[in-house]
């Protein structure tokens, strides 16, 4: 790394705080919304909390009912009767046979149990984990979405209630596997009804969970549907408590790159979106309406949306040591509180996202949905290099079926040629001050001692202006590629376009590429060796010499800067290591490429002409501007004073 790296990073860092300032909002707007968000937490709270004495009350008469049924009881109707008190209108739906209704698209497979109507299996029909298995995004011993509510001053758990089927296509009557295909839909419906006075089911009264699966897409709708509940539910509840949770299971081979890249995602209904912390256990409380919460994995995410909003949510991630194993990598959690009306009729429309990361279906949705794929969202012109750039060119070569080590080569040649411009100036401005560098040889030579540091540094700046050199036109390039460096480094290794294709020896370009597995760990390398990144390691110390070389001008550079610049090729070494591939491959032939652009420019380009050029420009008057003469009169004015002293 030479100098005109350094100063291009420091330029990008303040580029990147001045856009943060800009992006703060006012002190007005934060009260504004903090005086919003505290009057939505008080009521929320208040729901809260008569949730939580009602529970204490309900487990109060649960122990003693508990403590009843211990007794040998063969009276029928006082164990009927005891039912009925724990579980009220609902006490006929305690007792059943589990059923797992099956519905089957092009892209999905969704099991829905009777026993609380919910998804217990969700296949991804298209792909695989890393070790060849059906890739599921739930499981039925995994995972929970559970409707809590009142009921005549109890607490009714959707989860240890039977619901029954409800079928919507009459061709597909008393069946448990459905199959939809194409552009067709098929609804099904899990419905539980309260008892009527005889305790039997009654059919006009009913909370229904009802799942419409298209044929060709992974957006399932998912509605919950109130009929006839104005009476069972109390009058005085206006928000119901949806729990949500799922213990996700690894599905790729890096077990630790997928954990530190599963999280919490969410998106307010004003548009703005957050998230947990990919790598320690965190939550957070939602105070205000919400649009979607997702459960994240490295390329699938399992996303909840609400056609509206919901009320709220507290949100949670986090490791539950008891179960920590090689399948497992953490908890997601999210108690999201829907709203409700005591009326005779009332729906919750909701969408459930069950699928991969993938940019463009993602997007499709218009929901901000692709926000869960890093993309560098945090600074424009990152997320836009990716989104408007790499994207629409790596599509485009997908189209061609060529293998995706072909399309990044083809990929890093159309970045080369755009990017040509910028590193033919570089290569002139470096080639400049090669032409300069006996002159500046001398200069060093004639003030050797640091007090002659501010006269040399003004010698300089005469001798650069005299030969018409600006020696920071080769930092600008860098402050421009920088960014696309940045992106990319984000886009491959959340690219779910490589997740499991091969290329050479790599047998996953999404992830590490191993020749050899090692006995043993080595701290911050790992237990294998990954090709890719040590022929980019290589390549990238080559380059750091030939650099050197090239730009070395006579100045003396910043103390341990030389050894810097040949330790960084190496400390990346350790971290590729464990890296995408496609990164590692992309940066290697990133290096190559430059290898030969700069052999290309070096021959079209003469230093006998860049030399003469200089010399004629210097006999030519040197005109100086106003700013520039001020600052020449402060630097000499500091320097008399320096010498006075």
């Amino acid at each position: 790394m030479n100098k005109e790296n350094i100063i291009g990073l420091v330029l990008i860092f303040a580029l990147l705080i001045a856009y943060s300032l800009f992006m703060t909002p006012s002190k007005e707007e934060t009260e504004k919304s903090k005086l919003v968000q505290d009057s939505v937490t008080r009521v929320h709270q208040r729901y809260l909390d008569s949730l939580k004495i009602v529970a204490e009350i309900t487990m109060a008469r649960q122990k003693a009912t508990i403590q009843t049924e211990n007794i040998d009881i063969e009276d029928t109707l006082i164990k009927k009767a005891i039912q009925r008190d724990r579980y009220g209108v609902f006490s006929h739906a305690i007792e059943n046979e589990n059923i797992i209704f099956y519905i089957e698209s092009d892209v999905l497979r969704l099991g829905i149990a009777s026993k609380g109507g919910r998804i217990v299996s969700a296949q991804l029909k298209e792909y695989q984990t890393f070790d060849t298995l059906p890739l599921q995004l739930i499981n039925a011993d995994s995972s929970l979405f559970n409707l809590v509510f009142f009921s005549n001053n109890r607490i009714i758990r959707t989860q240890d209630l039977y619901f029954q089927p409800y079928w919507y296509d009459e061709s597909q009557n008393e069946a448990d596997k459905m199959y939809v295909t194409g552009e067709n839909e098929l609804s099904f419906g899990m419905r539980l009804y309260t008892s009527n006075s005889e305790g039997k089911p009654n059919e006009n009264s009913f909370i229904e969970f009802k799942y419409t699966l298209p044929g060709n897409k992974y957006m399932t709708g998912l509605a919950l549907n109130f009929s006839g509940m104005n009476t069972a539910i109390d009058a005085n509840v206006n928000a119901l408590n949806l729990e949500w949770q799922n213990q996700l299971q690894r599905q790729e081979k890096n077990l630790k790159t997928e954990r530190n890249t599963s999280t919490v995602i969410y998106r307010y209904l004003s548009d703005e979106t957050g998230e947990l912390s990919e790598t320690k256990d965190g939550s957070e409380s939602l105070k205000t309406r919400v649009k979607w919460i997702a459960f994240k994995q490295q390329f699938f995410t399992t996303t909840l949306i609400a056609d509206d909003h919901f009320l709220s949510s507290e949100i949670k991630s986090f490791t539950q040591t008891d179960i920590l194993n090689n399948h497992y990598l953490k908890t997601m959690r999210a108690d999201i509180s829907i709203p409700f009306q005591a009326s005779e009729q009332f729906s919750v429309p909701m969408q459930f996202y069950l699928g991969p990361n993938k940019y463009n279906i993602l997007r499709s949705y218009k929901l901000d949905l692709e926000r869960q794929i890093p993309l560098g969202w945090s600074f424009f012109l990152m997320h836009g290099i990716n989104r408007y750039a790499v994207i629409p060119v790596f599509n485009f070569l997908e189209g061609f079926n060529l293998n995706y080590g072909i399309i990044i080569l083809i990929l890093t040649i159309l970045l080369k040629i755009v990017l040509t411009p910028l590193t033919y100036k570089t290569y002139t401005s470096s080639a400049r001050m090669r032409v300069l560098k006996p002159e500046i040889e001398e200069l060093n030579k004639k003030f050797p001692n640091k007090d002659d540091a501010m006269k040399k540094q003004q010698a300089m700046m005469a001798l650069y202006k005299k030969a018409g050199v600006n020696p920071m036109s080769g930092c600008l390039p860098v402050v421009f590629q920088m960014p696309i460096l940045i992106a990319l480094f984000r886009f491959f290794p959340s690219s779910i376009e490589l997740r499991q294709q091969s290329f050479l020896w790599a047998h996953d370009l999404s992830t590490y590429d191993s020749i050899l597995d090692l006995p043993f760990d080595i701290p911050f390398y790992g237990d294998h060796v990954s090709l890719f990144t040590l022929l980019m390691t290589i390549s990238t110390v080559a380059y750091t010499y030939i650099s050197s070389k090239m730009m070395d001008t006579g100045q003396n550079q910043m103390p341990g800067m030389k050894m810097m610049m040949y330790l960084m090729p190496i400390m990346f070494l350790g971290f590729f290591n464990n890296y995408s591939a496609g990164l590692s491959y992309y940066y290697l032939l990133a290096n190559l490429f430059t290898f030969a652009q700069m052999w290309l420019i070096r021959r079209s380009i003469s230093e006998d002409k860049i030399r003469a050029k200089i010399a004629a420009y210097q006999k030519k008057p040197v005109k100086v501007s106003g700013f520039q003469k001020r600052l020449e009169d402060m630097a000499k004015q500091k320097g008399y004073k320096s010498s006075k002293k």
